[in-house]
């Protein structure tokens, strides 16, 4: 019998990824996007397309067909501006408790939710799932409210909701222009601003949907599931950039005093531009960083893989590459 999925966030790069996993092993796919969504990767795979947005519960219960075996919810905010805190609340904790609640309603089977490292906050030493959400304290819009996201999932888990929670660290691969693919573009035309001198860990898009479909069969109710692959600096990342276009990049980070300044600088810009700046205070916060997270229950319950940095930039650029960019 063939299975059944709702998929929000499908022109996303992660949801693009899930999709072409789920339509391979032959699943029935109904995908939600907004109707000022580019549909041109999404129209590559044969789902069926269904206009709406998780901000609008009635849009969202409509798209979705009752008796679903799954429902992934992948959509969701990743800015890192203030200037889109408002717009970030409605879409990861209103979109999230209305997708939930239409999933509760419509007898899904079982709902995987893609999380982040990010609930988590910042923490000072490596962690497990054991670990407090710190991210429900944060003062950075994305960290905050993700974690408040998986508040409403366990809460509608209360309600009789079979959820799953994935919580993925930065994730590279295909289909990924806008996210850690833009480094290439900021390589190859010589506008880095600055290597940041953080560190944290790397996840292939790719294995991050096998465990959406694995977290689907066999994950524990309730549960969150850390995907931290790959390990590594900020510094590294960016040198296989280099070397995958050929190339020179700086070999030293910049301080986090100047990322910090370079941050408050693109904030005041956007006071006049009304544009999301290349770097936030937000952003640069995070990229002086070291976070460091462990995925043994991923592993051993999900089978998930890390990928080597240099393996999943290379998917992403193959991909840049193939689309002309």
């Amino acid at each position: 019998m063939t299975q059944t999925a709702f998929v929000t966030g499908g022109t996303g790069f992660l949801g693009l990824n899930l999709i072409r996993l789920l339509t391979g092993l032959g699943w029935t796919v109904t995908a939600l996007h907004r109707h000022s969504s580019d549909l041109t990767y999404l129209n590559h795979f044969p789902v069926t397309l269904a206009a709406g947005a998780v901000e609008d519960p009635a849009s969202v219960l409509a798209a979705m067909p009752e008796g679903l075996d799954a429902v992934f919810h992948v959509a969701g905010d990743v800015s890192f501006w203030s200037g889109h805190r408002a717009r970030q609340i409605r879409a990861n904790v209103d979109g999230t408790r209305n997708v939930a609640q239409a999933a509760l309603t419509r007898g899904a089977k079982r709902f995987v939710h893609t999380s982040s490292m990010a609930v988590y906050g910042v923490q000072t030493e490596e962690f497990d799932e054991t670990a407090q959400h710190l991210g429900l304290r944060s003062k950075i819009g994305y960290l905050r409210t993700k974690a408040q996201a998986e508040e409403e999932i366990q809460e509608a888990v209360k309600n009789g909701l079979d959820a799953v929670i994935l919580n993925p660290a930065n994730i590279v691969g295909l289909y990924d222009a806008a996210n850690w693919g833009r480094l290439f573009r900021l390589v190859a035309e010589n506008k880095l601003p600055g290597i940041p001198p953080g560190a944290a860990p790397f996840c292939s898009a790719a294995e991050v949907a096998q465990a959406h479909l694995t977290a689907w069969e066999r994950g524990r109710t309730g549960e969150n599931y850390l995907l931290a692959g790959t390990q590594a600096t900020y510094l590294q990342a960016f040198q296989v950039v280099g070397d995958l276009l050929g190339r020179t990049v700086e070999k030293k980070t910049v301080s986090p005093a100047i990322l910090r300044a370079a941050g408050w600088l693109g904030e005041l810009q956007s006071r006049v531009t009304h544009k999301e700046p290349e770097i936030t205070p937000e952003m640069a916060t995070l990229l002086s960083l070291t976070l460091r997270c462990r995925s043994d229950k991923a592993l051993s319950e999900l089978g998930f893989r890390a990928v080597p940095l240099e393996t999943m930039f290379a998917e992403c650029y193959e991909w840049l590459q193939a689309k002309g960019s």
